[in-house]
C-alpha cells in the first residue's frame, strides 16, 4: 500500500517540477525611436485650411424700360405677341409657334412676370360654345409654353369667347384677327 501512495505523489511531484522549468515569454523588440531633428530644422506646417467658395450675388438686371414701366404702360406696348388660329380651331400653326418661341424669350428675360393668356373667337358660334372653343385656345398656347421651359404657376388661363373682339367688323378680315389667344402681363 505504500507504493500506492507514493506513485500519486511521485506524479504530483513531476508534474511541479515540469511547469517551473517553463521559461517567460520573450517579447518582440520594438522599432527604433524617429530620429531626433536637429535644433534648426522647423517641424513641417500644418495643412492650410480648405478655402471655402466664395459667393457673389447675381448681378443686377440693367434697369430697361421695360422692366420700370407699369403694368399698364408694359400691356400698352407688350413684348408679347398675340397668337391667332384658324376657324373652328385650337391647332397652333406654324406662325402661332413662331410667336409663342418669341415670347417665350421675353419671359424668360423677365421671370418674375405672371401671364393671363386670353383665349378669344369670333363671333360665329354660340356663346357656349366660343367660351369652350376660347378656352382650349389659351390653354393650347400655355401648354406649349410650359413645353419651352416657361414655369406653369406663372401662365393663367382665361376665355372670353366672342365678348371682347380685337375687330368689331362682321367680315373674314375681323374674324382673323378675333381668333386669338392674347398675352396680358398681370404681375412683374
Amino acid at each position: 500500500m505504500k507504493t500506492r501512495r507514493v506513485m500519486p505523489l511521485l506524479f504530483v511531484l513531476g508534474f511541479i517540477t515540469a511547469c517551473g522549468n517553463k521559461t517567460p515569454p520573450v517579447a518582440r523588440p520594438l522599432p527604433p525611436p524617429p530620429p531626433v531633428a536637429d535644433a534648426g530644422t522647423r517641424p513641417p506646417a500644418p495643412p492650410e485650411p480648405a478655402a471655402e467658395p466664395i459667393v457673389v450675388p447675381p448681378e443686377p438686371l440693367p434697369v430697361d424700360s421695360i422692366s420700370s414701366a407699369s403694368l399698364d404702360d408694359l400691356n400698352r406696348n407688350s413684348p408679347l405677341k398675340p397668337v391667332f388660329f384658324d376657324y373652328d380651331s385650337s391647332e397652333l400653326s406654324q406662325v402661332a409657334q413662331t410667336a409663342l418661341n418669341e415670347n417665350a424669350v421675353a419671359l424668360k428675360r423677365y421671370p418674375t412676370w405672371t401671364i393671363t393668356i386670353e383665349g378669344h373667337c369670333d363671333e360665329r358660334g354660340t356663346p357656349e360654345y366660343n367660351l369652350a372653343l376660347g378656352e382650349r385656345r389659351a390653354v393650347a398656347a400655355r401648354a406649349y409654353l410650359v413645353s419651352l421651359g416657361i414655369p406653369a404657376d406663372k401662365l393663367r388661363t382665361v376665355s372670353y369667347g366672342k365678348e371682347f373682339p380685337f375687330d368689331p367688323g362682321h367680315d373674314e378680315a375681323a374674324y382673323g384677327k378675333n381668333r386669338r389667344a392674347h398675352f396680358v402681363i398681370t404681375a412683374k
